[in-house]
């Protein structure tokens, strides 16, 4: 069951306002550098076209990123070792080539940064994670292949690693997305946890840079009064910070228990261009993964999922 209530509300208030709430949650009002993990597949090609189209909008450079994750840690006899040698060097002559394809491609397709390729070597969510971190980037952006049956659990093991480890927000964007709907309106789920409040600065902040508008999605699947006032108390925050921001948005409800399927199922509803969470990281077996409501959305959303990280310096009071 579905209770939504719409409310649009537009600011007049001082634009000066939005660089003190900069100032504030540790943001800037324009993007630098995004990363685009590339492995020379559709999925990383189409997510390139999609980071192109992001840049274009927050006057952001783009790095791609190839990791060569061939490791000699294994080999035991000689032959072998200098047989795996001539195999990276081959393919990295190929990923060097490949990126040259690339560069003359979609140099000109970016407007106003720079497109330029890296190539790493390790772990490809270590690297990555590395990546973002040394260059100080503000977005990674991968493309992932979905998962049906069985397969799931494999597939989306590196996406969720590279989710997971990334200091940085990450965007995850399937092949079957459609790259011209620009970015119109984002989905801002709010739950009764603190952390929600946290994505709010980041997700502000690109929604004013690309001219989008936020749906909120207030969201209680315990039905409890006690957790529908966390719920408003968060919501109040955030229509305050998005006033004083200028950026439009409306407010919308669900008391659904399958919070992941109806997150997508009113994404739809509102026709939105991207959803943003929290990765509700869990710690198992002392490796860092998502949670299992991230994996979720990440896996099976067909419209892309703008994933942030806690963090302490980074919400609304």
């Amino acid at each position: 069951m579905h209770i939504i209530i719409n409310i649009e509300v537009r600011s007049i208030r001082p634009i000066i306002i939005i660089y003190t709430l900069a100032e504030n949650f540790n943001i800037t009002m324009a993007m630098k550098d995004i990363v685009v993990a590339i492995d020379f597949s559709k999925g990383s090609i189409h997510a390139l076209e999609y980071a192109i189209e992001l840049a274009n909008l927050t006057h952001a450079n783009i790095n791609m990123v190839w990791v060569d994750n061939i490791s000699g840690t294994e080999i035991a006899f000689v032959n072998e070792l200098r047989d795996l040698r001539i195999e990276t060097k081959e393919l990295r002559n190929e990923a060097k080539g490949n990126f040259d394809e690339l560069l003359d491609t979609y140099k000109d397709k970016l407007v106003h940064g720079k497109l330029t390729a890296k190539v790493r070597k390790g772990r490809v969510y270590q690297e990555l994670a590395n990546h973002v971190k040394q260059t100080d980037s503000c977005l990674l952006v991968i493309g992932t292949h979905g998962s049906s049956g069985f397969e799931e659990y494999w597939i989306g093991t590196n996406a969720f690693r590279i989710v997971s480890s990334a200091s940085c927000p990450v965007i995850t964007i399937k092949n079957i997305y459609n790259n011209n709907r620009g970015f119109r309106k984002i989905l801002l789920p709010v739950y009764h946890t603190a952390q929600t409040l946290h994505k709010v600065p980041y997700t502000a902040e690109l929604a004013k840079l690309t001219g989008a508008d936020i749906n909120i999605l207030a969201l209680n699947s315990s039905g409890l009064k006690s957790m529908q006032k966390i719920v408003d108390s968060h919501v109040a925050k955030i229509e305050k910070h998005l006033d004083a921001m200028g950026i439009n948005y409306i407010v919308d409800s669900s008391s659904s228990e399958n919070i992941a399927g109806d997150i997508i199922e009113h994404a739809h509803l509102v026709d939105a261009d991207l959803i943003s969470i929290m990765t509700d990281i869990q710690d198992q077996a002392s490796s860092i993964l998502l949670g299992p409501f991230a994996q979720q959305l990440v896996n099976y959303s067909p419209i892309p999922i703008l994933s942030v990280h806690p963090k302490d310096n980074q919400t609304i009071q």
